[in-house]
């Protein structure tokens, strides 16, 4: 059943990827090239399209059939991300606006119960206070979701980070997860979406629209492990805290680095530039393949080491 939701999944997402790109050329909807641009090929960002209309498709299916295949309630706060974003690749929007719809989500996911209550021993703090744990877990939302965001800057980079997220979210868990069916639809959009990513000529981007619906779901799964109802696999005697910073270290170190040294530049930590790692290693390889499995091993080899360590 898993391999054929995938390929399903990967189909639909190849033939929405297709239809999407022709309406978004028609209209001449294509990412402009500037001084900040690392393509000089015709490109959209449509990527983020597909990957929504996939899950939300796939949501009322099962909704439709009776089965919840994890809790639909997320939809709406991720669904916010997703237009929001979609808007923003269209006709552009002031990211303090962007910002305010990224706590909105953030809030709604608070209610819905998705709240960091327990530090699990880190400094040796456990439970928290719920105003301060409400406050800290916008804070982390909204953290994910431009760490995600962030890293969209080299080609395969942005989703390629989030499906080893995935695939370790998954690995690890001593049961099968609530996310089980939702990750095979989203494992099998992102390599439909790297086909047209890495393509020489009519590129496709995920866009804000597909970096923050995706960071929007990374940040709900990071809320799930340091919930009490994901269990790490015994093998595996590693606080969640850690883990979590092991498989998300990437787009962590990068937002860390980059909203500091911004600040201390005296500019804004949201306004664009090329100063992250990964177009700093891009000038050395002078190629997005190569740039995307380099951080991705040392991402991998670096959560392998916190394994090891603690």
């Amino acid at each position: 059943m898993e391999l054929s939701i995938f390929l399903i999944a990967l189909t639909i997402n190849f033939v929405l990827s297709k239809y999407s790109q022709k309406i978004f050329l028609n209209k001449n909807f294509v990412d402009k090239v500037n001084e900040r641009s690392s393509h000089s090929v015709i490109a959209t960002r449509s990527g983020g399209l597909p990957i929504f209309l996939i899950v939300f498709l796939c949501s009322i299916y099962f909704y439709l059939i009776g089965n919840a295949i994890f809790d639909f309630s997320i939809l709406i706060p991720i669904s916010i991300l997703f237009i929001i974003g979609f808007y923003d690749d269209l006709y552009k929007v002031d990211f303090k606006l962007k910002f305010i719809f990224q706590i909105i989500a953030a809030k709604i996911l608070i209610d819905y119960g998705y709240v960091i209550d327990n530090f699990h021993g880190i400094l040796g703090i456990n439970d928290l206070n719920r105003i301060f744990a409400q406050a800290f877990t916008i804070f982390i939302i909204v953290a994910i979701i431009n760490a995600i965001n962030f890293i969209d800057g080299i080609d395969g980079l942005a989703s390629s980070v989030v499906g080893i997220f995935i695939i370790l979210y998954e690995y690890f868990s001593a049961n099968t997860t609530d996310f089980r069916i939702l990750s095979i639809v989203i494992l099998a959009s992102l390599v439909s979406f790297l086909y047209f990513n890495i393509k020489k000529e009519k590129k496709i981007f995920l866009g804000d629209s597909g970096s923050l619906f995706l960071g929007g779901l990374v940040s709900v799964y990071v809320l799930n492990i340091l919930s009490s109802n994901y269990l790490i696999k015994t093998d595996y005697d590693i606080n969640k805290v850690l883990f979590v910073f092991s498989i998300l270290s990437y787009p962590i170190f990068d937002i860390i680095r980059i909203f500091f040294l911004r600040l201390l530049n005296g500019r804004s930590p949201f306004i664009a530039d090329k100063q992250h790692i990964h177009h700093l290693v891009y000038t050395k390889f002078k190629s997005h393949i190569k740039t995307t499995l380099f951080i991705a091993s040392l991402s991998v080899l670096f959560m392998i080491l916190i394994q090891i360590v603690f």
